[in-house]
């Protein structure tokens, strides 16, 4: 039986797909079993989300994600390596990276814990903690599969964003919702709104 998370840590990184990184969000944060969520953005991902999803500046980021306030949210510096989601002596209780660039999976697949989003994903491996990477890279060259291998040695899930289309979603917007759905229920939040096969 899987412990319902109460304390989530959730790093976005510098790859396309922040749509999938707001509903995953959205979706956490409304759900009332979770108490806690530490939000890690990457310098990479500060162009992307302005690209992507008009968010600007690295302050009130989860503000300008969800659009209002959220006291469950604290926003955490990458570079601060002494943050609270550094040390396993902090009980946060999963990780997921979305979307997980191929560059940030290298670092953790390798034990390059040099930004807070590495350290803590180190920390998940190292405590035995749950850790998805939602991998956002096509086509996959050989260092990328052996990378996807060497983190899923070493403990983490490796779930590409990959939507659903049996479900016949209207909308990208649907699509990013299903999925969050997915890797929420991966790390014991399965959400009432998911498509579930009948078959």
């Amino acid at each position: 039986m899987k412990m319902v998370p109460q304390n989530l840590t959730i790093a976005i990184t510098g790859a396309s797909g922040m749509a999938f990184a707001r509903e995953l969000l959205r979706l956490a944060e409304a759900d009332r079993r979770v108490q806690a969520i530490n939000l890690i953005v990457s310098d990479n991902s500060l162009r992307v989300l302005a690209e992507e999803a008009a968010v600007r500046g690295r302050t009130h980021l989860a503000e300008q994600l969800l659009g209002r306030k959220s006291r469950k949210i604290a926003q955490q510096n990458n570079d601060d390596i002494g943050a609270n989601v550094a040390s396993g002596s902090y009980p946060s209780d999963a990780m997921i990276v979305v979307p997980c660039s191929a560059g940030t999976l290298a670092r953790i697949a390798n034990g390059l814990a040099m930004k807070l989003i590495e350290r803590a994903a180190d920390v998940c491996l190292k405590e035995q903690r749950p850790l998805i990477l939602c991998l956002r890279e096509t086509p996959l060259n050989k260092i990328h599969i052996r990378n996807m291998y060497r983190a899923a040695d070493a403990g983490a899930v490796i779930y590409p964003i990959i939507p659903t289309l049996y479900d016949k979603p209207a909308s990208t917007q649907e699509m990013a919702h299903q999925f969050a759905c997915r890797v929420l229920a991966q790390v014991g939040l399965p959400q009432e709104s998911a498509y579930r096969w009948k078959g």
